[in-house]
């Protein structure tokens, strides 16, 4: 848990629930935190979290050491958002090491989290529709690279999440300094058109024996003056979130269908969460990004859709830890 973006709070704050629901009768688990600053094992036994619990990480091997004995281990849990975890880069490292992982593979991490590169070849499927948007990789001089975009606008860093960095912009005048902003979290920027409609969730996940279990859909509806799923909508409350969805059948089958179909055709392994628009005035559904690490903290939209299903957060990560031993 935790990793080098503005979303290491969130990661530490699921990385903290998968913790506490594990059986540790059954598993010796460790918390390791990835730090800018280092890496490290939190033993937190006493109950004191200080600099004296932190346990270096050795990264040669990925182990630690516990009362003296050197501690490898037989699976990542990786709860990390972003960067490194959600973006291929733990996944190689394990790769290297043969650590099997809970999540995705490197090459579909990598893919899915560069949206700038997933929406194309998600457009290539034909199942789902696709805003219209520019990547960029510096800051342009002027607009003319967005004369085929309509306004309004998202502008996103092209590879992040839990919408840092992102900005609704509805003028000329707010798209330059909202590029700008973007770029401080990410060295690609990806403008879109902005899709009018109802947001939309699906989490997907497949089980050991290969059964795929499609979670109910869950709506966004943000609240208190926030025009989409911001920041700040996600974590601090400022956000409805419906599970399931009170919509019509057909779309939430449509939406189920469209999620279990992306699931395998982008390789997908773990816990994954599919977000949309559903353009209502058109009938239209567009894909707006991939999750391959969904939060999982006690208000997380993943572990809710699981609650709908019959299956507590326990049940969720006994079954992804039985998965990924199995690969």
């Amino acid at each position: 848990m935790g990793g080098f973006s503005g979303e290491h709070d969130i990661s530490i704050a699921s990385g903290n629930q998968v913790y506490g629901q594990l059986d540790h009768n059954k598993y010796n688990v460790y918390k390791i935190v990835v730090d800018r600053a280092g890496w490290y094992w939190m033993n937190d036994e006493c109950g004191v979290m200080n600099d004296e619990s932190k346990r270096p990480v050795d990264k040669n091997d990925f182990s630690v050491e516990d009362n003296g004995q050197k501690v490898h281990f037989d699976l990542a849990f990786i709860i990390v958002h972003g960067n490194p975890g959600e973006n291929g880069v733990l996944q190689g490292y394990f790769d290297m090491l043969g650590v099997r992982y809970t999540t995705c593979g490197f090459y579909t991490s990598a893919l899915t989290f560069q949206k700038g590169y997933c929406n194309p070849v998600v457009k290539s499927f034909g199942i789902v529709k696709v805003a219209n948007s520019v990547l960029l990789y510096e800051e342009p001089r002027d607009l003319s690279p967005f004369s085929s975009l309509h306004f309004p606008l998202f502008v996103k860093p092209a590879a992040g999440g839990s919408s840092v960095a992102t900005t609704k912009v509805k003028t000329q005048e707010q798209l330059l300094p909202a590029i700008r902003e973007a770029f401080t979290e990410d060295h690609a920027v990806l403008v879109e058109e902005c899709i009018v409609g109802r947001e939309f969730d699906c989490g997907v996940f497949r089980k050991a024996d290969g059964e795929k279990l499609v979670f109910p859909i869950t709506e966004i509806i943000p609240k208190g003056g926030h025009e989409f799923f911001d920041y700040e909508a996600k974590y601090q409350g400022f956000s409805n979130e419906v599970t399931p969805a009170e919509c019509p059948e057909r779309i939430s089958k449509h939406i189920q269908e469209v999620s279990s179909k992306l699931y395998d055709l982008l390789g997908c392994k773990g816990i994954v969460r599919f977000d949309y628009i559903h353009d209502m005035e058109a009938d239209e559904l567009y894909f707006l990004e991939v999750n391959t690490i969904p939060g999982q903290s006690a208000e997380s939209i993943v572990p809710k859709q699981a609650k709908a299903m019959g299956i507590s957060p326990a049940e969720l990560y006994e079954m992804s830890i039985q998965a990924a031993l199995k690969r």
